[in-house]
């Protein structure tokens, strides 16, 4: 089961939406085919592994990271494969949270006759596709926040400067955590400060080693929240390759019917309108733009790149499932900006007490990924 662990790791970058899902089949103590799930839309890992053993899946052993799928989709059921050719036992490591699929996988092999065990690794199973889980379970995305700071925790200099705080080493892993994720969200703040272009750039020799080629990274879907619509038409987003959400208020949305039609114009744009958030502050509600990111765009997992305010907005609405932080060994001063602006914490009582979850050293900067304390985390 590790080992269909393994090859399932190699489609953390390329399946999404779609769960990464490792399979093995073992004959007579060898193993005789192996897959992992590639790409949304091609065949899955028992598929492959399938078509490796040919004539050696009869009488097989299957170990399987996620319960075989048993609906038509864009492949065929896995369950009727494993079924046809034979295998004589299967290893789950976990149902899959899907309920078009949720136990019916199970029941398939089953009823054909096929020994089933769930439960192998499943922990390890379900951390490796945390972000379909819990869009599955609770219709919202997994949520990580990355933020870069200097050792005394600024992101920038007074004027606005900052690049570059952290090395390249870490600029490199953030190119990664993009790779990985289904959205990045960020703030018209740091559109008009910084004019990002919010793409997955990473050199051939990293892509080889992720398993993958610059064609086959399946582009984040870029997400600007914008109560106002201020983005500018030539911003650099709008020049890059892959679609992008332009989040705004409703009031905004009715009151500026030429801005909504002139950026809907740009290729690959989208606006949408969501209410905003109730009480002081008044910014986009952000439980929507999560659920509508989840439920309309199936988008597992989340990364926010953004400045102070939205960033404490994420963090004082406890929408953030890990922070990682790349934190540089220099001082910026007491004149920079700081990461977080939080404007509720007025006592010692209020303070937000995280976790450290891990830690690494990346060229000359320390990354952190830090959660809630478990008695804070979202239920």
């Amino acid at each position: 089961m590790q080992q269909a662990l393994d090859l399932a790791q190699k489609g953390h970058y390329s399946t999404r939406p779609n769960p990464a899902v490792g399979c093995v089949l073992v004959k007579e103590n060898q193993v005789v085919g192996t897959g992992w799930h590639q790409r949304a839309g091609e065949p899955h890992a028992e598929r492959h592994a399938l078509a490796q053993a040919q004539h050696n899946a009869q009488g097989a052993i299957a170990y399987v990271t996620l319960e075989p799928c048993s609906h038509f989709g864009r492949t065929a059921p896995c369950a009727d494969g494993l079924i046809e050719g034979g295998v004589k036992k299967v290893y789950i490591a976990m149902l899959d949270p899907n309920p078009l699929v949720s136990g019916e996988g199970v029941q398939r092999l089953e009823q054909a006759g096929i020994e089933v065990v769930i439960g192998l690794l499943g922990a390890e199973a379900e951390a490796l596709n945390r972000g379909f889980v819990r869009r599955m379970e609770q219709g919202m995305p997994y949520v990580v926040l990355k933020m870069a700071s200097s050792l005394d925790g600024c992101t920038a200099l007074a004027n606005g400067e900052s690049q570059w705080i952290t090395g390249r080493e870490s600029r490199l892993e953030v190119h990664k955590l993009r790779a990985a994720s289904g959205a990045i969200i960020t703030g018209i703040g740091t559109v008009l400060a910084d004019d990002p272009s919010l793409t997955v750039r990473l050199p051939q020799i990293e892509l080889a080693l992720m398993n993958l080629e610059g064609e086959s990274i399946p582009p984040p879907l870029r997400v600007v929240l914008d109560s106002s619509l201020k983005i500018p038409l030539k911003a650099k987003l709008f020049t890059e390759h892959g679609r992008i959400l332009v989040v705004t208020s409703q009031d905004t949305y009715q009151q500026k019917p030429d801005r909504v039609k002139a950026l809907s114009a740009q290729d690959q744009v989208t606006v949408l309108s969501v209410p905003s958030q109730a009480g002081q502050g008044g910014g986009l509600n952000l439980e929507y733009v999560l659920q509508h990111l989840a439920q309309k765009e199936s988008v597992n997992s989340v990364m926010v790149e953004a400045g102070a305010t939205l960033a404490g907005a994420f963090i004082s609405e406890n929408r953030v499932d890990e922070l990682h932080l790349f934190m540089a060994p220099c001082l910026l001063g007491d004149q920079a900006r700081p990461m977080f602006v939080l404007p509720g914490i007025q006592s010692m009582a209020d303070k937000i007490q995280l976790y450290i979850a891990s830690v690494e050293l990346f060229g000359e900067d320390i990354k952190m990924v830090l959660k809630r304390q478990q008695s804070e985390n979202k239920k």
